[in-house]
């Protein structure tokens, strides 16, 4: 991975300033500390920063086609490289490095605006065409490498992390309160919306071009299903045990090619324990592999199993304990990095875990992600598969029961109908995750909020072809296109480990493998109540039977709890007192001290204590995200310099 930064006219000015170009470069050192270089012509300018892992000694960017008309800077990784150039040359082209992101100018010329469909890896490139004055931005597929940008007078800018953006000192940070109300109802932010007003995200799978002064946004790949009892059939479940094998040991062989040491994040589950499995398999040398254990976190502590099974494949292994103080210490860091609320403080332990696999020389991380997105690993699949079969009388019912499990039933709740009818809408556990608005939102935040329904930029929302798909594999697009990449890829991926300098790779989101998986049985993915039914299946011929009959166990520190107890610090006080919630004017500070008391009795678990507990840690990650990003008067952060 590295840094894109970069500013086009869309008026013909003539020049951008190289200092306005340095401070966004600057802004992202921290994506590529191993260099810096940029390209400039009337109307353009390119910046990248570096991360050197492929061709360390040559691969300088941006870089050009033979004969400079083509100008590429790209943050990622083509996994494909090594055979797309020996296409590419013969067909003509000449390389000068053996860099992957030379070959992107190639690409260009042989496929122009199908660029990126033809592009294979995880990525956020940027190709200008000189000689038609045509400026392509593209995102991979899951969303794995991150791209944002804005129009700010006649000028595009765009930036791989919306400081590059803020950086330039053209753009002013404004909240944007539907952005912040999409992220209550989802937490997490996986459409073209951010938080910051006027500042959009590039979808993944999208593109954006600009050609004579005109913008354009289009989606160039999107996850596609067969229609209900259309999946694909084999002869036995071995032939799709053993096909999904050999894709998945084909990707983890591409991820695996680096000219700098690569290391493997596991936590014991039957994920990251499959690539580390396939890693031991195809690799002679061990691998290093790194985990978490979060003092004092019971059973949701993994360290004991992790450290089991890198015994058991000869694996070398990492641990870092956490303690739960450190978390609130690392908290500001960790939105500074995010650049937007959060809901989990497992986000802050994934930091510092990337900050150790910093400091032990490695630049790349092999990781389990994207799974229970492909093959239904979470208990709210399981529920959408039940819910939503056609007769069952449990929807409506839940729907009625439902504002009594979480305590809503304002009107501000948005209803299951506000999806426009279409089943993928009809998502159980994202109505549940909006309820602590109730609570907790202001009457500014509500009048703002006015009659704006999150539910109306869910991505394929509207898709026709979505209600042809069987019940589990509407779920799944819904996990896909929402949690994964606003989640998962974002606020505990690339913006965590990236914050470190280090590249984290997702075998699991080989382009081949997502097709495989979309395409095959519901069955063969959630069997009789058991998840990820296909994974389980191929993991035992390798892994041993507590590996892969492993349950599945979510990694979540301590939410409020590392916040509310007597030694916390002083600003979570100053960020959560009456004064800083009237003066941000999100939040109503009766129904926060009201959660606040719920929270420190204690008592019994709940569905409607968990929700409020995951609304007060985006209540003070909003307010912590205000202070550094809108107005620094909200609290004190001693020894912290801000953004």
């Amino acid at each position: 991975m590295c840094g894109i930064v970069g500013a086009i006219s869309l008026d013909g000015r003539p020049e951008f300033p190289a200092s306005t170009l340095e401070k966004m470069c600057q802004a992202i050192q921290h994506r590529g500390p191993d260099d810096e270089h940029k390209y400039f012509e009337p109307g353009l300018a390119i910046g990248a920063r570096r991360l050197s892992i492929i061709d360390v000694a040559h691969g300088r960017q941006p870089i050009s086609n033979e004969d400079g008309q083509i100008q590429v800077a790209f943050n990622g990784e083509l996994f494909d490289f090594p055979i797309l150039r020996e296409q590419l040359i013969q067909k003509g082209h000449t390389f000068k490095t053996h860099c992957d992101t030379e070959a992107w100018a190639h690409l260009y010329e042989e496929h122009e605006d199908d660029v990126f469909l033809q592009a294979r890896g995880q990525f956020a490139a940027c190709v200008w065409d000189k000689k038609k004055r045509k400026l392509l931005l593209g995102r991979d597929r899951a969303g794995i490498a991150p791209l944002y940008y804005t129009v700010v007078g006649n000028w595009l800018l765009w930036s791989s992390e919306i400081r590059g953006l803020l950086a330039s000192g053209l753009v002013k940070a404004q909240p944007d309160r539907l952005g912040l109300d999409y992220f209550f109802n989802f937490f997490c932010m996986p459409t073209r919306r951010t938080c910051f007003e006027g500042i959009h995200m590039l979808p993944p799978g999208h593109q954006l071009t600009v050609e004579n002064g005109k913008m354009n946004v289009r989606c160039y790949w999107d996850l596609d299903f067969p229609d209900a009892g259309d999946e694909r059939q084999f002869k036995n479940p071995a032939q799709a045990e053993e096909e999904f094998a050999e894709i998945l040991e084909a990707s983890v062989r591409r991820r695996l090619f680096s000219e700098v040491p690569v290391c493997c994040y596991i936590s014991g589950g039957l994920d990251s324990m499959t690539i580390l499995g396939t890693v031991s398999r195809v690799r002679e040398k061990p691998i290093q592999a790194f985990t978490l254990s979060l003092e004092d976190s019971g059973p949701v502590d993994e360290r004991e199993q992790a450290e089991e099974s890198a015994k058991v494949l000869n694996c070398p292994i990492d641990v870092l304990s956490i303690k739960p103080t450190e978390i609130a210490k690392a908290f500001p860091e960790q939105i500074v990095a995010t650049e937007g609320p959060i809901f989990d403080t497992s986000t802050a332990c994934l930091m510092m875990l990337a900050k150790r696999v910093h400091e032990r020389g490695f630049k790349v991380a092999l990781t389990g992600e994207g799974a229970d997105e492909l093959l239904a690993g979470y208990i709210w699949f399981r529920m959408a598969q039940k819910f939503h079969f056609p007769g069952h009388p449990l929807p409506r019912l839940f729907q009625k029961v439902l504002p009594l499990i979480v305590g809503g039933g304002r009107k501000h709740q948005a209803p299951m109908a506000a999806f426009h009818g279409t089943r993928i809408a009809q998502q159980t556990s994202y109505e549940l995750l909006g309820q602590s608005r109730e609570v907790l939102y202001s009457d500014q935040m509500w009048k703002a909020v006015g009659d704006y329904s999150p539910y109306e930029d869910v991505p394929g929302n509207c898709d026709d072809r979505i209600r042809k798909w069987s019940s589990l594999n509407q779920s799944l697009y819904a996990g896909f296109k929402i949690m994964l990449p606003g989640l998962l890829l974002a606020g505990k991926g690339d913006r965590i480990t990236m914050n470190s300098s280090v590249e984290g790779r997702y075998p699991f989101l080989d382009e081949a493998l997502v097709e495989f998986c979309s395409q095959i049985p519901v069955d063969m993915k959630l069997r009789k109540g058991q998840n990820k039914w296909l994974l389980r299946q191929v993991a035992a011929r390798t892994l041993p039977t507590q590996i892969s009959g492993r349950p599945k166990t979510m990694f979540r520190a301590h939410l409020m709890a590392n916040f509310l107890a007597p030694d916390s610090p002083r600003w979570v006080s100053q960020l959560l007192s009456e004064e800083a919630l009237k003066k941000s004017g999100y939040f109503n500070p009766r129904g926060v001290q009201r959660a606040i008391e719920v929270q420190k009795r204690g008592g019994k678990r709940s569905m409607r204590r968990y929700v409020l507990d995951m609304g007060l840690m985006a209540t003070l990650s909003t307010q912590l995200w205000h202070h550094l990003y809108i107005d620094p008067t909200l609290c004190d952060l001693p020894d912290w310099t801000g953004v």
